[in-house]
């Protein structure tokens, strides 16, 4: 089956005077792990619930290939999104929520998905209302990976979950992206606990796209400077910096971007790779330059 490139164009969403999302375009490919990262009030959730056709755009569009996904069936049946949001009944047990997934998308994984229950100790008959957050997000992640769509969206899939099921919860994504590669998009604060998950990254900021790549080259071009202030400004001068951390007489300073190779490092100047986490501080705290 041929899966299309799901094209954000130009989306822009206001509440009011407003604005969550501001000219915002990316493409998502076929078979790729995604993380989508932002600090709160980004705008994340707000950008996935349009490019799943839950919440409309003020303008710009979403399409998959060359069709329009707005109200259009067969490209919203290859996308699926879990969400914070609760979309059951109180009275619906996790049996008919697991039917439902079947009867919407057809082909779902049950022996896979109640293998999952059983790893997250969950009795299908039971009520989603009467399960813990830890539980309700278990069921619900069993629900994404074992749902026959060909996008899936995860915002915050982690949440409640104890460091046990979030290991378990990442080496079954891993499993059955190997088994049969789809699109997952990962949206989260545990920055840390997916970079060695995710092949590309986008972070949003302000409502703006503000990065927009593979992990690996983003890494590659990502640094921290530190040493005795006076020293680190002298190195740095000139340089986009794009964030600083000082404590007493010494200074981080995080570049994202190239150094020049041709300027002598201090003896008491330390440069290091930045991993994942820090680069997003770097990019998204308020104080940066």
């Amino acid at each position: 089956m041929t899966v299309n490139e799901l094209i954000i164009d130009h989306i822009t969403k206001r509440y009011r005077r407003k604005t969550v999302i501001n000219e915002v375009s990316f493409n998502l490919a076929p078979g790729k792990i995604y993380g989508l990262l932002g600090r709160n009030g980004a705008g994340k959730s707000t950008l996935l619930n349009i490019i799943t056709n839950r919440v409309f755009p003020t303008s710009g569009m979403v399409t998959m290939g060359p069709q329009n996904i707005n109200n259009n069936d067969a490209a919203l049946g290859k996308m699926y999104l879990m969400s914070e949001v609760n979309m059951y009944q109180k009275s619906t047990k996790v049996k008919r929520m697991l039917a439902d997934a079947d009867s919407f998308y057809g082909k779902f994984d049950f022996e896979n998905a109640r293998r999952m229950l059983k790893q997250f100790g969950i009795d299908e008959g039971a009520r989603f209302s009467n399960l813990s957050t830890g539980q309700k997000t278990a069921t619900k992640i069993t629900i994404a990976l074992n749902v026959n769509a060909q996008y899936i969206f995860l915002d915050e899939p982690t949440l409640g979950l104890d460091v046990n099921y979030r290991e378990a919860f990442y080496r079954e994504m891993l499993r059955t992206y190997s088994e049969k590669p789809r699109t997952f998009v990962l949206s989260t604060h545990l920055i840390s606990e997916v970079q060695q998950l995710v092949e590309d990254v986008l972070i949003l900021h302000d409502g703006n796209i503000v990065i927009n790549e593979p992990v690996e080259h983003l890494l590659e071009r990502s640094y921290l400077i530190t040493g005795p202030i006076k020293l680190v400004d002298e190195y740095t001068a000139g340089l986009k910096v794009n964030d600083t951390q000082t404590i007493g007489n010494l200074k981080e300073a995080a570049i994202i971007g190239e150094l020049d190779d041709m300027r002598p490092i201090p003896d008491q100047v330390q440069i290091k790779r930045l991993d994942l986490q820090r680069v997003f501080t770097a990019l998204t705290n308020k104080g940066g330059e």
